[in-house]
């Protein structure tokens, strides 16, 4: 599989490009945070209104890490908390992007940072923010279940990696 794709989000082509344990702790360009959660061997998929299922994840708060806005976003999207690894980063490019905004919301290079969660403890599901249900899936299940682009599946691969 290649480790680069074009996507259309929202009539936005954009250029994604996966890169394992790329540095970016200092970047002022991530986007946002996203992480495979596991279980007893099994991986939490959370369904969000509008976007279907998929990995918990989300913007970073102002004043927070890249490491606690994604603890936040499991917590809040699966009711999850436990011990991350970070696994590498997906850069959003807007080279190809002729409806691109400079000065906008995202930057013409971004990132998504992405982590792997060792699940320590498991909270009641409230349903409180935008997820809807939360299930649990056997990793060679996630890309029939996923709702997410084709390098979702080598993000999984790297979090299969480490135990």
């Amino acid at each position: 599989m290649n480790n680069q794709i074009y996507v259309s989000w929202g009539g936005h082509n954009v250029k994604l490009t996966w890169y394992p344990m790329k540095d970016l702790s200092d970047s002022k360009n991530v986007t946002s945070v996203h992480g495979f959660c596991f279980s007893q061997g099994n991986i939490l998929l959370v369904h969000v209104n509008g976007r279907g299922f998929n990995i918990p994840g989300g913007h970073i708060d102002k004043g927070e890490t890249q490491e606690e806005a994604f603890h936040r976003e499991a917590l809040e999207e699966g009711y999850v908390k436990g011990k991350v690894q970070y696994i590498g980063a997906i850069e959003v490019s807007h080279e190809n992007n002729p409806l691109f905004v400079p000065g906008g919301k995202y930057p013409f290079i971004g990132y998504q940072v992405f982590y792997r969660m060792a699940i320590e403890e498991c909270l009641p599901f409230r349903r409180e923010n935008e997820t809807t249900s939360r299930i649990w899936v056997e990793p060679e299940e996630v890309p029939y279940v996923i709702n997410d682009h084709e390098l979702s599946i080598l993000v999984l691969k790297e979090a299969l990696k480490i135990r």
